[in-house]
C-alpha cells in the first residue's frame, strides 16, 4: 500500500484526473471556477477503511431451472421415473417411439432402489416390429445439445425376464440423424443390471434426444438413465460454460440452495437436504412447487459445497426453519428440523469418522469443507412461530459450533433486531428508480456494534416495466445501490444479485443476471455490472464527495485494490437521470446519461 507520506503525490494526481473527466473547462488554476459536477476523493489513508474480502458473491436458487437443466450437466430430464409420485405414472418428457399397437410403457414400483420406488415398464407387443425398432426417448430440457468428438457417459439399470437386446441411441430431434449409438445384450438380467457405457459423437446437433429401442418382443424395466458429459467444470458435474461466467465474477461466496425453493408452498416438498446425498441413485428428487417444476436432486447439498469449494468462494447454506407458504411447525414438532440443521453442519465439517462427516468421505471428500455461515429459513419473519423457531436453533447451532456465523431472516436495518444474530438478511426487489435512491439506505443506520447486513437477494424488477428481460436502466440503478453498499461496507458485510440465471424455455421469474438453453448462454447489463464491482471485494475505500446540482442522479465510488504486481485507484461513476444530456456534451471522457463508466488509475 502506499504510505502516508505519498498522499500528497496521489491527490495532486487524482485531482488533475478528476477536473479532466468532469468538466473540459477546468484547468489545475481555475478551481474556483463554477463546476457542472465535482468529484473530490479524500485520498489519505487515515480516512480510507477496509471493504470486506467477502463483501460481493452470488446467491443460487433453483428457480428458471437454474440447476436442473442449467449448471448441472445431467442431460436426461426425470432419470429416476419419479416425477409423477410413487403412485402416479409419468414418464414425461418422454415419449414412445412405434404406436400404441407395438409398444406400451407405464410406471411401477418395481424399482431395486428403496427410496426410489418407481421404475420404467416398457413392453414391447410387436413380433416384426416397425423398421427402425421402438422403443423410448427422452428429449431431456429442451434438446440435448450433443457435440460432435466429445464424450457422453451414459448409466442406466435394466432388468427383464428374457435375454435382452436393446440399442441406445443419441438422435436428432426428429430421429433422423445419429450422432452416437451402442448395442446392448445381455442374457443375464433377471436381476437389476447396471449398465454403463460411454458415447462418442460423430455429428453435431443443439436439440438431440436419448432413445432406448428393440426390435424383440418381451418385457424390459428401466430405472435411473443418466447421461452425463465426460468433461465437467473440473470432473465435478457442472456445465463447464455456466460456470465460467460465475468464476468470471470472482465470487466471493456462494448462497444456496433458495430462497423459495427452501421453503416450499408446502413442507413435504420443501428441500431436505439427506435426501440428496450419498449414491446418486438413491436420491428420489422432490418436486419443486414453488417454482412448479420436478427436480431429480442431483445437484444436492453435496454438490453445492463443492461448487462453492471449486469457485474459492465461502459457502453459505440456507435451510428450512420448520416453515413454508402454506404451514409450519413450532415447539417440540421443531426438534427433527434442528437435528438436521447440526447434522448438516456436521456433514460438511466433521471428521470423516462422523456419523455425516463419512457420508461427506464416501461421497469423495474426506476433507471438511470451511462452512462458515448458516442461515435460519427465508423471508421467515413474517411467520408468528419464527422467533421461537430461530431461538431453537440459534442456542442449539451456538452451543455446537460457536464460530458458525448465523443468519437471521429479520430485517435489523429499520430497527435494533430483538434475537441474537450475527447478520440479518435483507431482500430489495423494486423498480429502477427507488433501487438507485436506495443507494444511501445504509448512511444514516446506527453503527452501534449490532449484527451487519447481508443483501443477500437484490435487483431491480418488472414493477415498472423498467427492467424488461435484463436492461441497461436496471443494471444502471444496481450499479449505484452498489456502490452505496461499498461505501457502507463497515455495516453490510455481503450482497448478492438475484436471481442469478433462468433457462430461454422457460422463464419463471425475470429479470435474471444469465440467460441460457442447451447450448450458449449470455449475461444481461446485470451480470455485466456486476464485473465492475469484482476487484471491489477486500479492497480500500476512500470518502467521496460530489458537488452538482444533480448530485442526486450521481453515484460515485472510489477504491484502491490490488493485483499480483500493481496498485490501482478505480473511479465509478453513475449518472442516472435524462437531465444530464447537456451535462454530458461538456464532458470530455464520454461520461453519458444513462451510462455507468470505470476508470483505473495505475498507482506506482
Amino acid at each position: 500500500m502506499m504510505g502516508a507520506k505519498d498522499a500528497p503525490t496521489f491527490r495532486a494526481i487524482l485531482c488533475s484526473l478528476l477536473l479532466l473527466l468532469l468538466s473540459r473547462e477546468c484547468m489545475a488554476a481555475e478551481l474556483n471556477q463554477v463546476q457542472a459536477a465535482l468529484l473530490q476523493v479524500n485520498t489519505s489513508w487515515e480516512a480510507a477503511s477496509k471493504i470486506p474480502q467477502i463483501l460481493f458473491g452470488l446467491f443460487f436458487e433453483e428457480i428458471n431451472h437454474a440447476g436442473a437443466g442449467g449448471i448441472w450437466a445431467e442431460l436426461v430430464s426425470n432419470r429416476g421415473f419419479e416425477a409423477g409420485g410413487p403412485n402416479a405414472s409419468n414418464i414425461d418428457p418422454r415419449k414412445i417411439i412405434g404406436d400404441e399397437s407395438s409398444i406400451y410403457v407405464k410406471t411401477e414400483r418395481a424399482s431395486c432402489f428403496s427410496k426410489n420406488i418407481i421404475a420404467l415398464r416398457m413392453e414391447v407387443l410387436c413380433d416384426e416390429c416397425p423398421a427402425g425398432s421402438v422403443g423410448i426417448y427422452n428429449p431431456g430440457f429442451w434438446g440435448m445439445n450433443i457435440e460432435e468428438g466429445k464424450a457422453y457417459n451414459l448409466v442406466m439399470y435394466i432388468r427383464s425376464m428374457e435375454p435382452v437386446e436393446l440399442t441406445v441411441s443419441l438422435k436428432s430431434s426428429d430421429g433422423l440423424q445419429n450422432m452416437a449409438s451402442a448395442d446392448i445384450v445381455d442374457n443375464n438380467v433377471s436381476y437389476w443390471r447396471k449398465i454403463q457405457l460411454q458415447f462418442v459423437a460423430k455429428g453435431t446437433c443443439i436439440t438431440s434426444r436419448f432413445e432406448l429401442t428393440t426390435f424383440k418382443r418381451g418385457v424390459i424395466w428401466i430405472d435411473q438413465v443418466s447421461l452425463m458429459p465426460s468433461d465437467t467444470y473440473k470432473g465435478h458435474g457442472f456445465r463447464k460454460e455456466l460456470i465460467h461466467m460465475l468464476v468470471d465474477l470472482r465470487p466471493q461466496f456462494l448462497r444456496f440452495p433458495g430462497g423459495c425453493f427452501v421453503e416450499g408452498i408446502s413442507l413435504r416438498n420443501a428441500f431436505r437436504w439427506k435426501e440428496t446425498v450419498g449414491p446418486w441413485e438413491e436420491s428420489p428428487g422432490h418436486y419443486g412447487d414453488v417454482w412448479n417444476y420436478w427436480t431429480d436432486d442431483g445437484l444436492g447439498y453435496y454438490e453445492f459445497l463443492q461448487l462453492a469449494e471449486d469457485l474459492g468462494a465461502e459457502p453459505i447454506w440456507v435451510f428450512n426453519a420448520g416453515i413454508s407458504h402454506n404451514d409450519e411447525v413450532n415447539g417440540t414438532a421443531l426438534t427433527p428440523f434442528v437435528k438436521d440443521a447440526l447434522d448438516s453442519i456436521q456433514f460438511a465439517r466433521g471428521s470423516a469418522e462422523s456419523a455425516w462427516g463419512s457420508v461427506r468421505a464416501a461421497n469423495g471428500h474426506p476433507e471438511k469443507f470451511p462452512l462458515k455461515y448458516v442461515a435460519v429459513g427465508n423471508e421467515d419473519c413474517v411467520n408468528s412461530v419464527y422467533h421461537g423457531n430461530y431461538m431453537q436453533f440459534y442456542k442449539a447451532i451456538r452451543e455446537a459450533y460457536p464460530d458458525i456465523q448465523i443468519i437471521s431472516n429479520c430485517d435489523g436495518s429499520t430497527k435494533p433486531l430483538d434475537h441474537p444474530a450475527d447478520l440479518y438478511d435483507f431482500h430489495v426487489y423494486k423498480k429502477a428508480d427507488l433501487i438507485f435512491q436506495m443507494k444511501d439506505k445504509f448512511s444514516n443506520i446506527s453503527r452501534t456494534g449490532g449484527p451487519k447486513a447481508f443483501v443477500s437477494e437484490y435487483a431491480v424488477n418488472n414493477d415498472a416495466g423498467d427492467a424488461g428481460s435484463g436492461s441497461l436502466l436496471a443494471s444502471l440503478a444496481e450499479a449505484a445501490f452498489l456502490i452505496g453498499l461499498e461505501q457502507n461496507s463497515d455495516i453490510v458485510h455481503m450482497a448478492s444479485y438475484a436471481p442469478l440465471f433462468v433457462i430461454a424455455n422457460d422463464r419463471r421469474w425475470i429479470p435474471d443476471a444469465i440467460v441460457f438453453n442447451s447450448w450458449k448462454q449470455y449475461g444481461t447489463p446485470s451480470y455485466w455490472m456486476q464485473t465492475f464491482f469484482r476487484e471491489s471485494s477486500g479492497a480500500v475505500i476512500h470518502p467521496v464527495r460530489l458537488a452538482s446540482s444533480y448530485s442526486d442522479s450521481l453515484a460515485a465510488s472510489a477504491i484502491t485494490w490490488k493485483d499480483d504486481e500493481h496498485m490501482f485507484l478505480r473511479i465509478k461513476i453513475v449518472p442516472v437521470s435524462s437531465g444530464l444530456q447537456s451535462a454530458a456534451e461538456k464532458m470530455e471522457a464520454l461520461l453519458l446519461p444513462y451510462s455507468f463508466t470505470g476508470f483505473d488509475l495505475a498507482l506506482h
